[in-house]
């Protein structure tokens, strides 16, 4: 199921700081990953976004929509859940605000919590093999075995 987040209540609980600089592209970062390895759409919405800011960005395989200051991203999301109509039920709402959870029920929408987002992205992420975390160094007869053979090929 694809995900609407709540990008600013999410921050915190990855253990990120809402005062750094980078905050939404660090969440955004991990996002991309935790789409790439589930194969779901992500969108994240960030309010706050000053004059000439806001708007929405694809980045990568996560849509980021940047509330503009003065409007609240969970606004943003209940206007989006809205929009979808019956299609919400098919979306996973992610946040800890109770009025967000509260829009996502009524638009029959399921939603989780910030912590169990993280709890799934964490499982997600260490049950994913890493390529080259198991690569071993060959050893002298076996890099000589490899040459010999090119050297036939060759030949």
């Amino acid at each position: 199921m694809p995900y609407l987040i709540d990008g600013h209540n999410l921050i915190p609980k990855f253990g990120l700081r809402l005062d750094s600089v980078d905050d939404e592209m660090k969440l955004v970062s991990i996002l991309q990953e935790f789409a790439r390895l589930r194969r779901q759409q992500v969108e994240v919405y960030f309010d706050g976004a000053p004059v000439g800011s806001a708007g929405t960005q694809k980045l990568g395989t996560v849509r980021a929509h940047f509330v503009r200051l003065g409007q609240t991203a969970d606004s943003a999301i209940r206007a989006r859940l809205n929009n979808m109509g019956k299609s919400a039920k098919n979306w996973v709402v992610v946040s800890s605000d109770h009025e967000v959870q509260r829009a996502a029920r009524v638009s029959q929408a399921q939603f989780i919590s910030s912590e169990e987002f993280v709890r799934l992205t964490r499982n997600t992420m260490q049950a994913t093999p890493k390529t080259g975390a198991t690569d071993k160094k060959l050893s002298e007869k076996e890099v000589d075995e490899w040459l010999k053979l090119f050297r036939e090929n060759k030949r």
